[in-house]
């Protein structure tokens, strides 16, 4: 594949000291547009021309657009509405890991969206498995309206492969009628193999089942050293038998009562704690992760101009604040806070004190795709529990 590239080369660094410049006025909107290669993206920068005109230079959006994402993470009005209005049918998958959608991709699996996690976009931008984006498809993506944190990681060579979606964190779940407050990840493994035994869930996700193990136990959440690996092993093999499940969708054996404690993502946090509020959530005061996921378009999906309609529909600040309301993510969209009711803003699962964050740490690409951590978790899952 031929990856488009702006053309003037700039590279990441050079887009975010650029955009940065652009805010503070530094610069015009056209001497950023002309310098990022951007020129012809029609970016909405300090603006509001949204629109919901999903077609683009005339391009036929197709029949169907095919989404790969997490659990419990749209709301399905959303989908439905889509194609109401345009036609296309949106095919849903459910992935439980960002290497799991990575190695399908690489297998041939072909989808025409997906939802990368931030330190998984360079491995896929690395091997050529990200389409850039044509912003100029994607009116309702206003630039302005997200930290540099958050748009960094999707730009990568001088073009935006990804856009933010939302942010989280994640914790521990755990019914509070059946278990005291569960506030560390050493607390999480011990109540897993004494009080939650047989009622406990572990992600079936390398980064953040081996992240928690090694946190556990006084390491960092990414690490790679060789023995602080094997510890986080043994702890998990003594765990596997306690378990009920290693699974990323935990959250129908939590609302039954069936588990009682999991690794949680904080959007099925707070919805889980909404519908059923013994269902508490802590964020692990030893660790853990913090996270923001994004759209992308592989480099082989079958319908691109369908899936830049359906990000850009996603994006429309009124639709993402439907969504954001349904599925509990934390928005780094400006224009979408401001309207979400005050009683979401105020939720802590969702926008916790600055300081239960400080522990955390962003996963790291080199995590994800170590072979040593692959491994360990394919023991792990093997394992009779």
């Amino acid at each position: 594949m031929v990856r488009k590239k702006t053309s003037t080369e700039i590279d990441a660094k050079g887009f975010m000291a650029e955009f940065m410049r652009l805010k503070r006025g530094s610069v015009t909107r056209r001497h950023f547009l002309s310098v990022t290669g951007l020129g012809m993206a029609a970016l909405v920068i300090g603006g509001s021309s949204r629109t919901s005109v999903a077609t683009s230079e005339g391009s036929p959006l197709g029949k169907k657009v095919s989404l790969a994402t997490w659990p419990n993470y749209h709301d399905p009005k959303t989908f439905e509405d889509f194609t109401a209005r345009y036609g296309v049918e949106v095919d849903v998958s459910i992935i439980g890991s960002n290497e799991g959608t990575l190695l399908a991709l690489e297998r041939g699996r072909v989808w025409d969206i997906i939802i990368p996690t931030q330190y998984a976009i360079a491995p896929y931008v690395k091997r050529d498995m990200l389409e850039p984006l044509e912003l100029r498809r994607l009116p309702n993506f206003d630039l302005a309206a997200h930290a540099d944190r958050f748009l960094k990681p999707g730009v990568r060579a001088g073009a935006i492969f990804a856009v933010p979606k939302n942010a989280g964190t994640t914790g521990i779940a755990y019914n509070s009628r059946q278990l005291k407050p569960v506030e560390t990840w050493r607390d999480f493994f011990d109540v897993a193999m004494t009080k939650a035994t047989g009622r406990t869930i572990v992600h079936d996700y390398q980064l953040t089942a081996i992240g928690g193990a090694l946190v556990a136990l006084g390491h960092d959440f990414n690490s790679l050293d060789p023995t602080e690996l094997q510890h986080a092993e043994d702890l998990l093999m003594r765990v596997r038998p306690h378990l009920l499940a290693v699974d990323s969708d935990y959250q129908p054996a939590m609302r039954t009562g069936e588990a009682w404690m999991t690794m949680c993502w904080s959007n099925d946090a707070s919805q889980m704690h909404r519908d059923v509020p013994e269902i508490a959530y802590a964020i692990a005061t030893d660790g853990g992760e913090i996270w923001t996921d994004y759209y992308a378009i592989p480099a082989k999906a079958h319908n691109k101009p369908g899936a830049h309609a359906l990000i850009n529909h996603l994006l429309d600040p009124e639709i993402a604040a439907r969504e954001h309301i349904v599925h509990g993510g934390t928005v780094t969209d400006s224009r979408v806070r401001a309207l979400l009711p005050e009683e979401i803003l105020a939720d802590e699962i969702i926008y916790p004190d600055e300081a239960k964050l400080t522990p955390l740490e962003f996963g790291l690409a080199v995590a994800m795709t170590d072979p040593t951590r692959a491994e360990i978790m394919n023991r792990f899952r093997a394992a009779r529990g």
